[in-house]
């Protein structure tokens, strides 16, 4: 797709808020004729987006669908499929798709592979120490100092982390990855990290093997909690830009972290086509790498997709066929979203919540994530329901957008932070 050619069909694998964002950025695209999400959800076709039932791990039903429909392109918003090779599926069909392939997504799935590249090519990153015997680790963690960063080796949904400030959470932590395989029998190999101290931002790019074109940095909200207290879910919210971070810390970070990670895979022979995300955080000793993951982030993309000004279908379109892309951010003002989630999450929730939702303006808009249909009725079916995000000219103003919004209606049974933003304030 050149703008001024013929149209296009284009395929977005997931069902979530990220997913929701992604495709109603394309849905917006000049050139853009039809936007399918599979298997998407019933709050997506407010939006203009086609939802098909198709689970988003059966590979051969989404290969089939892409075939009969003439797809463009496909778009991989999940870590689950990407880990499961749908990238490499596709491209054996002839069939263009971005995101990494399966030995790209090791830079997520695992964390230790993720050290090594860091590592090897002096990416900075806090030191650790890798185990899959428990008894080691154990008398590691025993040793060693607190607070400490435990992590489960493989994917773990964005919660497989955990920030010990005792000896004894930490030994907690390594009984249940380790020996109550709270994460799966597949992923009891933890990471012990040092802990950084310094605030956190998410640094997103697209990547085609040594190409890498940045994004504006964002900020999540792990904690389920105010004040960043409780624990760590997918995310609660976030905002874009950060404006308290210098700009000279994001390009250090893009040149120190991002660059080196996707010319780091190539001469490692996993080159990386898709989203590369850093979690980064800023120290006294510069910014440090403390994650990567192998797509979008989540909630970041919900309140991203808004700053881009661009056609982001264009631009991927682009980037598939070795063109520069086109990528034009706002300069001006802030996006901040709040996810509204179950009572219990992210534990044990209930299900099928009766959803008041609230009216969105020229100014805000919803994302529907844990959402199905009773009655045309949207029910809650999920952790994380819904976000609300809101653009204004300050932080201030799109909070108070957000959760005037929020607070217009009934949301019994649900939970959500009243802060996201705070450290912007």
């Amino acid at each position: 797709m050149i703008k001024g050619e013929n149209t296009v069909k284009l395929l977005v694998i997931g069902a979530g808020g990220r997913e929701h964002a992604i495709a109603k950025k394309l849905v917006s695209g000049s050139h853009v004729e039809a936007v399918f999400c599979a298997p998407g959800n019933p709050g997506m076709t407010r939006d203009g987006i086609q939802v098909l039932p198709i689970k988003q791990d059966d590979h051969e039903a989404l290969i089939e669908f892409a075939v009969k429909e003439g797809i463009d392109w496909t778009i991989v918003g999940p870590e689950i499929p990407l880990f499961n090779g749908i990238v490499d599926d596709f491209q054996t069909k002839g069939l263009k798709i971005f995101g990494p392939s399966k030995a790209g997504t090791q830079i997520e799935a695992s964390k230790e592979f993720a050290k090594e590249v860091m590592v090897a090519n002096q990416i900075p990153t806090a030191d650790y120490k890798a185990f899959d015997n428990y008894e080691q680790a154990k008398a590691y963690v025993i040793n060693g100092p607190i607070p400490i960063v435990i992590k489960a080796d493989g994917l773990a949904a964005g919660k497989g982390v955990v920030v010990a400030e005792t000896k004894d959470a930490a030994l907690s932590a390594l009984e249940d990855m380790m020996l109550d395989q709270k994460f799966g029998e597949q992923n009891t190999r933890v990471v012990i990290e040092e802990y950084l101290t310094g605030e956190e931002f998410s640094l997103m790019a697209f990547v085609k093997g040594e190409k890498v074109y940045p994004m504006v940095i964002s900020q999540d909200h792990k904690r389920l909690l105010e004040g960043d207290k409780g624990p760590n879910t997918g995310g609660m919210g976030a905002y874009a830009p950060v404006p308290h971070l210098p700009e000279a810390l994001v390009r250090e970070s893009t040149d120190r972290i991002l660059i080196p990670a996707a010319e780091g895979m190539v001469k490692n022979g996993t080159p990386f086509t898709g989203i590369l995300y850093a979690g980064v955080i800023a120290t006294d000793e510069g910014p440090k790498t403390i994650e990567f993951n192998a797509r979008f982030g989540d909630p970041e993309t919900q309140v991203l997709m808004n700053r881009l000004d661009s056609d982001l279908a264009q631009a991927i379109t682009d980037i598939l066929e070795d063109r520069e892309p086109e990528l034009v951010w706002k300069k001006d003002g802030v996006s901040l979203g709040v996810v509204v989630a179950a009572e219990g999450y992210p534990e044990a929730y209930n299900t099928h919540i009766p959803l008041a939702l609230p009216d969105i303006s020229d100014k805000t808009q919803l994302y529907f994530a844990g959402v199905t249909e009773d009655e045309s009725e949207l029910v809650s079916d999920g952790g994380r329901i819904y976000l609300v995000e809101a653009s204004g000219e300050t932080m201030e103003e799109a909070q108070a957008l957000v959760y005037e919004a929020l607070e217009s209606v009934d949301t019994a049974g649900c939970v959500y932070r009243t802060d996201i933003g705070h450290k912007a304030l």
